[in-house]
C-alpha cells in the first residue's frame, strides 16, 4: 500500500501541474493576446468553469500526503514553510481576480483585475518551478528527520540558488506553451491565430535552448523535453491543436514524475548525507492507516476524476474571440 500511495501523490502533482498549468499559462497571457476588451473576456472564459476543480488536485497531492506520509509532509512544510504561505496568498489573489473581474461593469475594472491575475499566476509559476526544482535537489535534513537551519534562510536560501532560478525559468516556459496551446485549442477568431502563433515560436526557442542546456549538462532527459518541445511547435504550426497541447501536457507529466522519482525509494533527499534521506516507508502512516485511506480514496477519486471529466465534456465547444453578429 506504500508503493500505491506514493503514486497515488504522483499522480495528484501531475494532474495539479497540467491542469493549473494551461490555467495560469492563460492567465499570464490573457493581457498579452487579448488586444480588445472583449478578447481577453473570451480569454478568461475558457478557464472560467475549470480553474477552480483544478485547483482541488493540489489540495488532494497536499492531503494525501498528509495521511498517508506524515513525515514527509512534515518535513516539506518545515522546510518550505514560506513560500508555500505565500503561495496560497497568490493563488487567493489569483481567485479573486477571476472570481471578480465581472462584478463591476467598468473597463478599467477589468484591467486591474487582468492584471491581477497576470502577475499572481506568473509569480505563482516562479515560485512552483523553483520548488520542483528543491524537491528533486533535497533539503537540510537531520538524522532525526528535522530540517536544519535557522529563521528565514531555512525557507529562502534553496530558492536562491541557480538551479532553483533554472528551474522557474524553465516552468515560465512551460506554462506559457500549455496556455498558448490550450487557448488555440479552445478559442475561434483572432486569439486563436496569436495563440498558435506564439505556440510555434515557444516551441522552437524552447527546444534550441534546451538543446544547449542537454548538451552542456549531458543530459538525455533535457534532449528529451527539446525534442517534445519541437514537436509541440511544429504540431501547432501545422493546426494540430490537440496534439500541440496533448505534447505539452506529456512533456509536463513526465518532468513531476521525473522529479519525484529522481531518488529511487527516498520521497525526500538530504543535502547533508544521503544516509539521512527520508524513504517511503520511514516517511509512510502505519498500516491501519493506509487501509482505512485506501478505503476512502476508492470511494471519492472515481467521483473527482468522473465529475472533472464530465465538466471538461461540456465545456468542450471553442470560445469566439471575434464578434459575432446576434
Amino acid at each position: 500500500m506504500i508503493t500505491f500511495w506514493f503514486w497515488i501523490v504522483v499522480l495528484a502533482w501531475v494532474l495539479f501541474f497540467v491542469l493549473e498549468g494551461f490555467d495560469f499559462g492563460v492567465g499570464v497571457l490573457d493581457p498579452l493576446l487579448g488586444r480588445s476588451e472583449h478578447e481577453r473576456t473570451a480569454i478568461v472564459r475558457t478557464i472560467g468553469p475549470f480553474w477552480d476543480g483544478n485547483e482541488v488536485w493540489l489540495v488532494a497531492a497536499i492531503g494525501v500526503t498528509f495521511a498517508a506520509f506524515p513525515a514527509w509532509y512534515s518535513a516539506l512544510l518545515s522546510a518550505l514553510y514560506l513560500p508555500m504561505a505565500a503561495l496560497l496568498l497568490l493563488l487567493a489573489v489569483r481567485g479573486v481576480a477571476l472570481e471578480f473581474r465581472g462584478k463591476v461593469d467598468t473597463s478599467s475594472w477589468r484591467r486591474r483585475c487582468d492584471l491581477f491575475l497576470a502577475t499572481s499566476s506568473a509569480a505563482i509559476v516562479l515560485l512552483w518551478g523553483a520548488l520542483l526544482t528543491v524537491f528533486a535537489r533535497g533539503v537540510a535534513l537531520g538524522p532525526d528527520g528535522s530540517v536544519r537551519g535557522a529563521g528565514l534562510s531555512r525557507s529562502l536560501s534553496p530558492l536562491l540558488t541557480w538551479p532553483a532560478l533554472l528551474g522557474a525559468g524553465a516552468a515560465l516556459f512551460a506554462a506559457l506553451l500549455l496556455g498558448a496551446t490550450f487557448l488555440s485549442l479552445r478559442t475561434s477568431g483572432p486569439v486563436r491565430r496569436r495563440a498558435a502563433g506564439l505556440a510555434r515560436w515557444l516551441g522552437a526557442a524552447g527546444a534550441a535552448a534546451l538543446v544547449i542546456a542537454g548538451i552542456a549538462t549531458s543530459s538525455r532527459l533535457v534532449l528529451v523535453a527539446a525534442a517534445l518541445s519541437l514537436a509541440a511547435g511544429m504540431l501547432a504550426r501545422s493546426g494540430r491543436e490537440a496534439l500541440a497541447f496533448a505534447t505539452t501536457a506529456v512533456a509536463v507529466a513526465g518532468t513531476v514524475v521525473t522529479v519525484l522519482t529522481a531518488h529511487p525509494g527516498v520521497v525526500l533527499h538530504s543535502t547533508l548525507d544521503e544516509a539521512w534521506s527520508l524513504t517511503r516507508s520511514g516517511a509512510a502512516a502505519t498500516p491501519q492507516a493506509l487501509t482505512l485511506l485506501t478505503w476512502c480514496g476508492v470511494v471519492i477519486l472515481p467521483g473527482v476524476l468522473a465529475y472533472q471529466s464530465y465538466s471538461y465534456f461540456v465545456f468542450r465547444r471553442r470560445v469566439a474571440s471575434e464578434r459575432v453578429p446576434s
